[in-house]
């Protein structure tokens, strides 16, 4: 199969795993992690007392932009990565074509002489 056709298959594969957790689970509750950590450890230790709080807690619309921010830098992180493996790949064609019309170059040269 064509390096083509598994980006293909790897992307269907990651549209059908995401599809799949809201159909499957589609009255689920997606929350954070830091909250039901949290819970768990109150129900573990109700007395429990946090040992370092955070200096800055960032507005809700702040950290919403900040979650799409690391997304967005996530994104161009994988774009720059496919566009940096199709470019090798473009370049590696180039080189062949290149050096095919170089040897029939050589070679008419050659019969020339």
């Amino acid at each position: 199969m064509s390096p083509k056709k598994w980006y293909v298959v790897g992307f269907a594969l990651i549209i059908v795993i995401c599809v799949s957790a809201f159909v499957f689970a589609s009255h689920g509750e997606f929350g954070g992690s830091d909250d039901q950590g949290e819970d768990q450890i109150l129900n573990i230790d109700p007395t429990y007392e946090p040992w370092f709080h955070s200096f800055w807690e960032p507005p809700a619309e702040t950290e919403s932009m900040l979650f799409a921010l690391q997304a967005a830098i996530g994104a161009m992180i994988i774009g720059y990565f496919i566009g940096n493996e199709r470019g090798k790949r473009t370049a590696k064609q180039k080189i062949a074509e290149a050096s095919k019309v170089q040897e029939q170059a050589i070679r008419a040269e050659a019969i020339r002489k």
